[in-house]
């Protein structure tokens, strides 16, 4: 169950539409950076490990098998040295992921800005930044008042005074829309992590428990 949890979370992120429609964008041979998509990855796979390795636990526990239990076991430690090993690239790496798509928008940006950017889909990707994350300019002066000059480029969702005195500028909602996910796979990496320890112990308890009864 547990495992299936963790795959239903993460299949939901990666096909979020916020995500997948930014994550997706190329700027002529540029594509934009998808190195969130690693740690979503991970727990796909660690959850339909997880589900297969329950349903190993499970029937090694009503066979009363030490064999089965044993490999239960260890999968679980093979499993639980990954997710560590996955959170802690994550940890390092979770202000890099939304720099490289900062990055990405500004090169958009800076293209659509120029007389040449009808010859690439510059435009293209800086509306999709705008629509999909509602907000309109980088984090600078030239952003916060694109939406007075270009408003082929900024959706047209508010007032334009509303905009002038709160604007909204893209990489503030990039930073919170990358920290909001990276937030929930930390919660259900957590989850898992606690999860499996207590199979450890229990698959060891029950083991020994097998083993001891044997005896008699």
């Amino acid at each position: 169950l547990a495992g299936g949890i963790i795959l239903g979370v993460a299949l939901w992120l990666r096909h979020d539409s916020q995500t997948t429609n930014i994550l997706y964008l190329q700027l002529g041979d540029k594509q934009a950076p998808n190195t969130f998509y690693v740690g979503i990855y991970i727990l796909i796979a660690v959850g339909a490990v997880m589900m297969f390795v329950g349903f190993l636990g499970c029937y090694g526990a009503i066979q009363e098998s030490q064999c089965l239990l044993g490999t239960f076991f260890t999968c679980l430690v093979i499993l639980f040295a990954c997710e560590v090993a996955a959170g802690i690239w994550g940890f390092v790496n979770k202000d890099q992921i939304a720099k490289d798509v900062k990055q990405f928008y500004d090169q958009a940006f800076q293209q659509a800005l120029m007389a040449e950017s009808e010859t690439n889909n510059g435009k293209a990707v800086v509306k999709t930044f705008h629509e999909t994350l509602d907000c309109c300019g980088p984090d600078n002066a030239i952003g916060s008042v694109t939406h007075l000059w270009r408003d082929d480029l900024c959706p047209k969702k508010e007032p334009s005074l509303k905009r002038l005195l709160e604007p909204s500028n893209c990489h503030k909602k990039i930073d919170e829309l990358f920290s909001g996910k990276l937030y929930l796979i930390g919660i259900a990496a957590i989850v898992v992590a606690v999860i499996m320890i207590f199979e450890m112990i229990l698959s060891m308890v029950l083991c020994c428990g097998i083993r001891n009864s044997s005896v008699y």
